[in-house]
């Protein structure tokens, strides 16, 4: 009962997940702190929602209503819509995408066919081919601490954000967290996790975990449910 999630790899460059997710009954969860940008898609008997929604910064307690089914695409880091900077969707400022017809989008003052769950790629696949969706190749350089020697520090920290919708440090934080709260949920150790995740102390673990999952690192690896992808 509840909160059902499923998620597996995606086949094209541009998408690093397809996933889904349904609620038979309201359930409340946490949805952690992410870098990612993503697509997603909300039902409810015929009436469908299109959400365009930016990284986030902090972990959000929501809920799942009754009986709505949920699915869409996480975005590979430095994939966007110009139309829509992810900044401008950060912290569940969604953008929502006008449905006039229940079965089609409007975007880019084109109208689109209202993708399901198994093809939500080909959605996809054609926002790239016109031009809507767009990567930015020097991101994954730039994420690594790289900067092109054609940049400058301040044009390569603008591109960045303006690709991803926070800054390299901020995503650094991001996916430091992440991967703590992994390794917490499986069961490490919290020493071993400060350690292994570069965090000073317990007490710097303990304050991320917050922040980024809203949970203790202690509730964490009992195994309280969260929302990360």
């Amino acid at each position: 009962m509840g909160l059902t999630f499923g998620a597996v790899a995606g086949e094209l460059p541009l998408v690093r997940r397809v996933w889904s997710a349904s609620c038979d009954a309201a359930t409340g969860f946490t949805s952690a702190a992410k870098g990612s940008s993503m697509i997603a898609f909300a039902r409810n008997g015929g009436r469908v929602t299109v959400h365009l929604r930016g990284p986030e910064t902090r972990a959000t307690r929501l809920t799942c209503p009754e009986d709505w089914e949920f699915f869409g695409v996480e975005l590979r880091l430095g994939a966007y819509l110009p139309l829509f900077p992810p900044s401008g969707l950060a912290d569940l400022n969604d953008a929502l995408l006008p449905t006039p017809s229940g079965n089609r989008i409007l975007l880019d003052n084109r109208d689109w066919e209202m993708p399901t769950e198994q093809n939500v790629d080909v959605f996809v696949n054609r926002l790239v081919r016109a031009g809507l969706l767009f990567f930015d190749p020097l991101v994954d350089e730039i994420r690594q601490g790289e900067r092109p020697r054609a940049l400058s520090e301040r044009t390569a920290q603008v591109r960045f954000r303006r690709a991803v919708g926070v800054s390299r440090r901020k995503l650094v934080s991001i996916e430091q967290a992440q991967r703590a709260a992994q390794l917490l949920s499986a069961g490490e150790l919290i020493a071993d996790v400060v350690t292994g995740c570069g965090y000073y102390d317990q007490p710097q673990l303990a304050r991320a975990m917050r922040w980024a999952t809203g949970h203790t690192p202690g509730e964490l690896r009992s195994g309280i449910p969260f929302l990360a992808f």
